[in-house]
Order: structure tokens, then sequence, then C-alpha cells
């Protein structure tokens, strides 16, 4: 199947502060195999990247999160950056459009650390997941069995460390992505 998601739209939930491969190479991946691709902001305009220490790329905001209904989305995308996640934390509107997928059951794939938002919208209890070492202690603590791997996969929840992992993450998120809400999760 050359587009296994055709005709899904998928939410990327970001910030200021978001790593920018952890956000374009993913995004790319997902427009290559048929999604429309929606990056959802606390703010109109444009989110500024980054490229570990240093300012990289602004992206195009498609979606202001006071105007996003997570239930027009398939599937939710987590880049990582700690900016990004750690801005998110603190609006609760940023949490409740996560937690919608939590709870919707519906695929989620989040890199580096972008799992530390899943803490706050309760996805994180009871699953298997990986995210950039320093995140392991908050994700345990929450309930997570953390492991350090290039990519886990758990009942629609695909989670990577970090850029170097971004090949298997796609891979991974598009497969999971494709088959769409876990029932079971």
């Amino acid at each position: 199947m050359a587009h296994p998601l055709q005709g899904k739209t998928v939410a990327v939930l970001a910030t200021d502060g978001f790593e920018q491969v952890e956000l374009t190479e993913p995004v790319q991946a997902l427009k290559q195999a048929g999604a429309e691709v929606h990056v959802v902001a606390p703010h109109g305009g444009s989110i500024q990247g980054w490229n570990h220490h240093d300012k990289g790329d602004s992206v195009p905001v498609d979606q202001p999160l006071d105007a996003a209904d997570p239930g027009r989305y398939a599937a939710l995308l987590l880049p990582g950056g700690v900016i990004n996640p750690d801005e998110l934390r603190l609006q609760p509107k940023a949490i409740a459009f996560i937690r919608h997928f939590v709870e919707q059951k519906k695929p989620i794939a989040a890199i580096c650390h972008g799992p530390w938002t899943l803490i706050d919208a309760g996805g994180v209890r009871g699953r298997k997941m990986t995210s950039w070492p320093s995140l392991q202690t908050d994700l345990r603590n929450a309930g997570a069995d953390w492991v350090d791997e290039a990519v886990v996969t758990d009942r629609g929840l695909v989670t990577s460390r970090k850029p170097d992992d971004i090949p298997a993450f796609t891979r991974k998120m598009i497969e999971e992505f494709a088959e769409g809400r876990h029932a079971a999760a």
C-alpha cells in the first residue's frame, strides 16, 4: 500500500522550543504516507524550532489550539525538545487536547521529551515506553515501564528516545497510525 494514511488527518501538537528534526522529519513521513497533517499550537502564526542548543527554523501553525477540535484527528504526534513539552504541560488546553487521544484510544507517537506531556494527560500508567533518558524517573514515577530502546510500541503508543531513532520511529508511527484506534488500550 503506497499511501497507508490516505484519508487520515494527524495533529502535531507543539509550541516554541520544539526539536526541529523531531517535528519536520516525522511530518514529512506522514505526508508521504498520505496523511493530512496539521500543526496545532497554543498561538497562531508560527512556532520556533531548535537544533539542540541553537535556534532552528520556524514552522507555520495550521490550527491554533483554541480552535482545534481533537475529534477531527485520527492520531497525534508529540515532538520533543526540552522547552516545547515543558511549556505545553503548563497549558490546561494542551493537556486536555492530548487527553482526548488517550481516552479515545487513538494512536499517539511521542519522541525524546515529547512523552513528558503524556504524564499530565494520564497516558503513561501501565504502558511500556521510552524517552530521552532524563525523563525515565518521571515516567516511572507516573506508572510507566520505561526501557532504553530505540522505539517502543504499546497499544497504539509509539515512543522513541532521540533524533537518531527517527527512521525507526517514523516506520512504527505510520504503522500504528494506519491501524487506528486500539480498543484494548
